[in-house]
């Protein structure tokens, strides 16, 4: 209580001189106020402290009340955000952790000052496999640790991993490694407890021998977890980053209408350029620059018409492109036949494209125009039906207001990007808006 009430004067004393006197050296020294108090008043904003308790001598913080806690988690979830991908742990193959262990493991040396043969013997074993053992466990522990929990990952990425990893696989793998770790750590920890029991040097050396080769049994046994871990790591890096707050345009239509053709004339993104449908197998990014305005400009696989049950994982990248991420939307329709599938069935994906993304700001492009004649080709295949005049218009002209371009001879290409650009001004206005809005929602009134 006299050391409560010490602090307390001293805590009413800022201005206080404190005089530091010590006697003999071996006395230490103390603290002593002056003899002179003035009691001030302290006026302060807001003061954070926080609760410590004492444990085995030492200063253990007292955790905060679950209301503040929650608060926080609530906090750190709502800022989630694109770019975990480009953040994960480097991992290394299974076969260089084991051999990196054991050469480690196998220079370790017995406490120095044991005479006894026995025990010094029985000494070195059990450190040279509890070394082995936290040398293999700690990489795993890490990579376990390290490697985000899908749940928390932005939408777009959760169904990036879910789409080119396959359902459920991130999981399993994560899972799978820390199960080695586990397995490692339970034998490793068994094994060493004989040695340290061993009653002779030759039983110590058998029992480590046995060990060792049974850490390395589970590990090349196990290790596959590790050699598919990182092959998920390079996958993952791999995938194109994406700035949510800067204006993204995206390239939609049916396979091999010329998406990748327009990508390469209005940005710095490379994609092939194939006549043969789903030539782009996943999400190509590039960018675009106007009077020193970045912006981004994404190519995605063409879309059938067919239900979303029966589409494959390459079309449900681009409607995951079109779901989470705030894009503008350049739809690619091709008129001239070549592409592989008819303008009737163009028509209908692109009504219900239009009607699922309404809300997007869109530019609609009939391409290859230097193949169309006063009659574009209609496949022998396709029924023109005069009860839907719409359609039969569609396949004579595309969508209403469409720039009607041509990689080829260059037609309309600088029309092309002056709409582009007067579209992701208008998107970056769109993503400031949103910006401000959810910063006033989080203002109290």
């Amino acid at each position: 209580m006299s050391g409560t009430s010490h602090l307390i004067q001293l805590w009413h004393i800022p201005s206080t001189k404190l005089l530091l006197r010590s006697s003999n050296f071996y006395k230490g020294s103390y603290l002593v106020p002056a003899a002179e108090i003035h009691p001030t008043k302290i006026f302060c904003k807001k003061i954070q402290t926080t609760a410590y308790r004492i444990v085995n001598g030492s200063y253990v913080p007292v955790p905060q009340n679950k209301k503040q806690s929650n608060k926080e988690d609530i906090a750190s979830t709502t800022l989630e955000t694109v770019g975990a991908f480009q953040k994960l742990p480097m991992v290394m193959p299974s076969v260089d952790i084991l051999y990196s262990a054991l050469r480690k493991a196998k220079r370790v040396s017995p406490t120095k000052g044991i005479a006894n043969i026995a025990k010094r013997e029985r000494n070195r074993a059990a450190k040279q496999l509890d070394f082995l053992m936290k040398e293999l466990a700690v990489p795993l522990r890490g990579y376990a640790e390290n490697f985000p929990d899908k749940k928390q990952l932005h939408p777009y990425e959760q169904s990036l991993i879910q789409l080119t990893l396959g359902d459920g696989n991130y999981e399993q793998v994560l899972r799978r490694v820390d199960a080695l770790r586990k397995k490692v750590v339970s034998v490793g920890k068994e094994h060493a407890s004989l040695c340290a029991k061993s009653l002779t040097k030759r039983e110590a050396g058998e029992r480590l021998g046995e060990g060792m080769k049974k850490l390395e049994d589970i590990f090349n046994h196990e290790g596959k977890a590790v050699d598919d871990l990182l092959n998920i790591a390079k996958t993952l890096r791999a995938m194109p980053v994406v700035d949510l707050e800067t204006p993204t345009l995206c390239l939609v239509g049916a396979p091999n209408v010329g998406k990748s053709s327009l990508v390469r004339v209005l940005s710095t993104g490379k994609p092939e350029v194939c006549n043969y449908p789903f030539t782009t197998r996943g999400i190509l990014m590039g960018h675009i620059a106007f009077n020193y305005r970045h912006f981004q400009v994404t190519d995605t696989p063409g879309l059938l018409n067919r239900h979303d049950d029966e589409r494959n994982n390459l079309e449900k990248l681009t409607l995951a492109v079109l779901s989470h991420l705030p894009t503008a939307i350049l739809y690619v329709h091709d008129l001239s036949g070549e592409c592989g599938t008819s303008p009737s069935d163009q028509f209908f994906i692109y009504k219900e494209i239009r009607e699922r993304f309404s809300d997007h700001l869109w530019i609609d492009v009939v391409s290859k125009c230097d193949l169309l004649q006063e009659s574009p080709i209609i496949l022998n295949t396709e029924d023109v039906s005069a009860d839907n005049p719409e359609l039969a218009r569609y396949q004579k002209m595309g969508p209403e207001g469409a720039i009607r371009v041509s990689v080829k001879n260059e037609a309309a290409l600088n029309q092309l990007k002056g709409r582009v650009h007067e579209l992701l001004v208008s998107q970056m206005s769109r993503i400031k808006s949103s910006e401000s809005n959810q910063e006033n929602k989080g203002v109290p009134t």
